[in-house]
């Protein structure tokens, strides 16, 4: 399969027809059955040249390669931000709505950053809109304040830079939160596999029972206990 370098030809044709700025936005943690979902936000208000040099969806670099481009995606970015949403929001108001959440509090981010969202475009991964709803639930931007307008595309996280580098942002911010609570609750080698479901994760739950950051309702049997 060939490599796909994203490119910023739709940002830009979005700024040509009135955009502000193009807020690209991706999250990460979606399937994972411990710790948070993040949303990623990384702004795109025109400037020359290209994207960073090797940026690609997070899904398609090693997670050293990941590491090395973190700090250039974050100073290519005009701004950028990643919100969470917790194991337990997940499991309250379930992962649509959480996604929603987190994607909520990286805007607030922004917000309070001083970015304007008049005649902002979010341009989302995917084929449903699942930021829209969040927003008019409030807590992003304040009432009266204009809120940016959403634009989906599928395969956004390969073709467009500018959610790419959401992708990455978002991607290395939950890496490195599930590497830290690795030696908060160890034994469960989030280290390595970041909270998604492998042989050796549930074997560790079938060993030491789940944690406060596990998915609960997400796993193979009923949690009956959780491990400090």
């Amino acid at each position: 399969m060939a490599v796909v370098d994203p490119t910023l030809r739709m940002e830009r044709a979005m700024l040509r027809e009135g955009a502000t700025l193009v807020i690209g936005c991706d999250e990460v943690g979606r399937g994972a059955i411990a710790g948070p979902v993040a949303v990623g936000l990384s702004v795109f208000a025109g400037r020359a040249g290209g994207a960073p040099k090797g940026l690609r969806d997070s899904k398609m670099l090693s997670e050293p390669k990941r590491e090395e481009l973190y700090p250039i995606v974050g100073a290519w970015s005009a701004h950028s931000a990643v919100g969470l949403a917790t194991n337990e929001e997940v499991e309250r108001i379930g992962i649509i709505a959480a996604l929603g959440l987190a994607a909520v509090r990286a805007l607030a981010e922004l917000h309070d950053a001083g970015v304007g969202m008049q005649g902002a475009v979010v341009l989302l991964d995917g084929s449903h809109d699942w930021l829209t709803p969040a927003i008019a639930r409030g807590g992003a931007i304040p009432d009266g304040a204009p809120h940016p307008s959403i634009t989906t595309r599928v395969k956004a996280d390969r073709d467009c830079a500018v959610v790419a580098a959401a992708s990455v942002l978002a991607k290395v911010h939950r890496d490195r939160l599930m590497i830290a609570a690795d030696e908060v609750h160890p034994g469960y080698r989030w280290s390595g596999n970041k909270g998604y479901a492998s042989a050796e994760h549930y074997a560790a739950i079938d060993e030491l029972g789940p944690s406060p950051l596990h998915r609960w309702s997400w796993l193979r049997q009923p949690a009956l206990d959780v491990a400090g």
